[in-house]
C-alpha cells in the first residue's frame, strides 16, 4: 500500500509538471520559478521568488524571496459597477459570449506591487491595484481588498490584520536593511543567523 501511494504521488507530480506554465510579456529572474499550470502575464518576478501550481498572476510586480502558494489569483480585471450593465456584450474585445451590442473600452487594469520576502498562502485572491508590503504574510483563502503594510500578518474575507510580524523597531530596521539586495555570498554568510533578527541585522551591517 505504501509503495503504491508513493508511485501514485510521483506520477501525479510528473503529470502536473507536464502542463507547463503560460508566461507572456513578463520578466522572471533566472533564480525565480513559475510552476506548471500557472498563468503569468504582464508581470515581473525578482530573484529567489516563486509561485506555485495553478496560479493566475496578471499585471503584478513581485519582489525578491517572495513565496506564493498554489491556486493564488492576483490582478484580474473587473466589471464597472457604475455602468447600466456589467455584461461583456457591452465591452470591446473577444469574450466568452459572441454577441456585441457596443464596444466600450475596459477600464485600465491597475498593477499590483508585491514586496520582498512576502508569504502568500494557498487560494488567496488579491484585488488589482494593491500594494502588499515587504515581509507580510497573507493567510490561506484570504481575499485581499486593501493595501497590506510591511511585516503584517493578515487573513480572512476580507483580509484583516491579525498581528504584526515583528515589533515596530525590528520591522523598521529590516525594511531599512534591504537585505534582499545583498549578494548571494553575503547572504550565505549571514544565513546561520536567519532565526535571530537582531543577530542577522548586526551581521549584515558589518
Amino acid at each position: 500500500m505504501g509503495n503504491e501511494m508513493t508511485i501514485t504521488y510521483y506520477w501525479t507530480r510528473i503529470i502536473k509538471k507536464f502542463q507547463g506554465a503560460a508566461i507572456k510579456n513578463s520578466a522572471i529572474h533566472l533564480t525565480a520559478k513559475v510552476e506548471a499550470g500557472s498563468m503569468f502575464v504582464n508581470s515581473s518576478m525578482n530573484k529567489h521568488s516563486f509561485c506555485g501550481y495553478n496560479c493566475k498572476i496578471i499585471n503584478c510586480d513581485i519582489g525578491s524571496f517572495t513565496s506564493i502558494a498554489d491556486d493564488v489569483v492576483m490582478g484580474v480585471g473587473h466589471h464597472s459597477l457604475e455602468w447600466v450593465a456589467m455584461s461583456p456584450v457591452f465591452y470591446a474585445g473577444r469574450d466568452s459570449v459572441k454577441a456585441k451590442f457596443s464596444t466600450h473600452e475596459w477600464e485600465p487594469v491597475k498593477r499590483i506591487t508585491i514586496g520582498h520576502d512576502v508569504w502568500i498562502g494557498e487560494k488567496v485572491l488579491i484585488k488589482q491595484g494593491l500594494t502588499i508590503g515587504t515581509g507580510s504574510v497573507i493567510g490561506m483563502g484570504s481575499i485581499v481588498t486593501k493595501n497590506v503594510g510591511p511585516y503584517s500578518i493578515v487573513a480572512g474575507n476580507p483580509a484583516r490584520l491579525i498581528r504584526a510580524g515583528f515589533d515596530a523597531k525590528i520591522a523598521k530596521r529590516l525594511v531599512k536593511s534591504n537585505w534582499w539586495d545583498l549578494s548571494d555570498k553575503k547572504l550565505l554568510d549571514a544565513a546561520k543567523y536567519i532565526k535571530n533578527p537582531e543577530q542577522f541585522l548586526e551581521v549584515i551591517s558589518k
